[in-house]
């Protein structure tokens, strides 16, 4: 009997913990509230340029793919996608070109390219994987962070849902939202099935 009642407790507090761990947020960083002048990437001056930042081994950056997937398919065209992976100088490009990166590839109209030792995360201010900046032609930021709800959440959500307020001419319910996703510039900091799937 006391051995159950100690599984038990255990048992709750691993749950507790587990979704303690799902519904917290990493930093959305000091994003650039201009387009960086410094960048590769192209502001389009027709339309809103969203750039989105991904670890390639993360897990829960799954979810914001399958999410810009439904978001875009919600407003074709009227967005220029980009979607970078973080590629560190030693790694090779099978690193990097992993199933998230032929996903995020396999969306109509996403540009996808990797981002070699973080180089454009750093220009943008981005520190975690998931992480989505949104620009009027103008390059000023209109919103930034995430676009899940939680750790690998599909479904509708804040971010995707100011966006799609931005694109359809109205006011944001908010122009920020949490980040649920790996860290982008410290490996100490990503999930244990990142640090398993990334080489020494």
């Amino acid at each position: 009997m006391a051995a159950c009642v100690v599984w038990l407790l255990a048992a709750g507090v691993g749950a507790a913990v587990l979704l303690n761990y799902e519904g917290a947020a990493h930093s959305t960083g000091k994003a650039s509230e201009h387009w960086p002048q410094a960048t590769q990437i192209e502001l389009d001056r027709k339309k809103a340029t969203l750039v989105m930042f991904s670890h390639p081994h993360c897990p829960y950056t799954r979810a914001s793919i399958g999410e810009l997937k439904r978001l875009l398919a919600r407003c074709p065209e009227r967005v220029a996608a980009h979607v970078l992976f973080l590629k560190p100088g030693d790694h090779s490009e099978t690193w990097t070109h992993t199933g998230l990166w032929r996903t995020a590839a396999a969306i109509p109209g996403v540009d996808v390219q990797p981002d070699t030792n973080g180089t454009e995360a750093r220009q943008f201010g981005a520190k975690t994987s998931g992480c989505v900046l949104f620009y009027a032609p103008t390059g000023q930021l209109l919103f930034k962070g995430g676009i899940t709800a939680g750790r690998g959440h599909t479904g509708d959500n804040p971010g995707s849902g100011a966006i799609i307020a931005l694109l359809h001419g109205r006011n944001p319910l908010v122009s920020e939202t949490p980040v649920y996703g790996c860290s982008l510039v410290d490996q100490s900091q990503a999930s244990p099935e990142v640090t398993a799937l990334s080489p020494k």
